[in-house]
């Protein structure tokens, strides 16, 4: 009995040869015990084989694409961040501990407490909420504004609460909180609250000023930034910068270092100033 069909000559050398009889053990792709290249064409033109590209992406393109992934999250878009996920595990690029990550993400988007938090945020609704700080303690907060931020990579519930005891902040921001996500116990359960709803958080003015080649290199990066302007006599960038919480404003311009000059309010200076100098004790002899 003959075969019907048309020969495939496929012109390779010796080691290309050796290297399709490779893939088509591996793929299980044989006549009896012996490979069989032609079966391998064969199962690949089918589609029983997928072809991939190359996996040769740089960490730049998967750092790029696990940033996108999680900006998805912070703006409430789980699908996209989920597709995205799923195309991140199809590469072999990937670490351990990130591919956990995303592989523990894709099994589950979002808690239950995330999306009814969500839920309250879009409708404006006060809610309570439980918490729990780096110690291990417990809290709970009545909130009535949030939204989800992201700071240095980790995710944080900003929001303003009735509650103000253990807030470390000034006077004037001691309702405003930042509660990191990790934090919240798997098993909250987020609960209405009675009241009305804040339009923001509270904020203040805080006056800075940039020296040296940071006042000609720095560029507002907020709409937080209300007076970005030069001043000649000074030789100085002076910035007026709306701030909801002084421990964030510090993170900032403490890298800044002696290129930095909190100007006001007195308060708010006053504090920085406590913590310079603290920070100097460590250097003194």
């Amino acid at each position: 009995m003959t075969r019907k069909g048309r020969a495939l000559t496929l012109s390779v050398s010796d080691q290309e040869k050796t290297q399709l009889e490779h893939l088509a053990l591996a793929f299980d792709q044989t006549w009896g015990d012996n490979p069989n290249v032609s079966k391998l064409v064969k199962a690949i033109a089918n589609g029983e084989l997928r072809l991939a590209a190359n996996h040769d992406w740089g960490r730049d393109r998967i750092n790029a694409l696990n940033r996108a992934r999680n900006l998805c999250i912070d703006l409430g878009y789980l699908a996209e961040a989920v597709a995205i996920a799923e195309l991140l595990l199809e590469r072999s690029e990937i670490n351990l501990p990130l591919r956990q990550e995303i592989q523990a993400f894709v099994e589950r988007p979002s808690t239950p407490w995330r999306m009814e938090i969500e839920r309250c945020i879009r409708l404006q609704r006060p809610f309570r909420l439980t918490y729990q700080d780096a110690a291990g303690r417990l809290w709970n907060f009545t909130i009535r504004h949030a939204k989800i931020v992201t700071y240095e990579d980790r995710q944080y519930l900003e929001c303003w609460c009735d509650e103000t005891e253990g807030s470390r902040d000034i006077e004037a921001l001691l309702h405003n909180w930042s509660l990191r996500l990790d934090r919240i116990p798997d098993e909250a359960v987020i609960s209405p609250a009675e009241g009305h709803w804040q339009p923001q958080l509270s904020t203040i003015q805080v006056e800075f000023w940039l020296l040296n080649s940071l006042a000609f290199s720095y560029r507002s990066k907020t709409e937080a930034d209300l007076v970005n302007e030069w001043l000649p006599d000074q030789q100085a960038r002076r910035i007026v910068r709306q701030v909801n919480h002084t421990f964030w404003f510090f993170r900032e311009v403490r890298r800044y270092g002696s290129n930095c000059i909190v100007v006001g309010p007195e308060e708010v200076r006053a504090r920085f100033a406590e913590d310079v100098a603290r920070m100097n004790q460590h250097y003194i002899s």
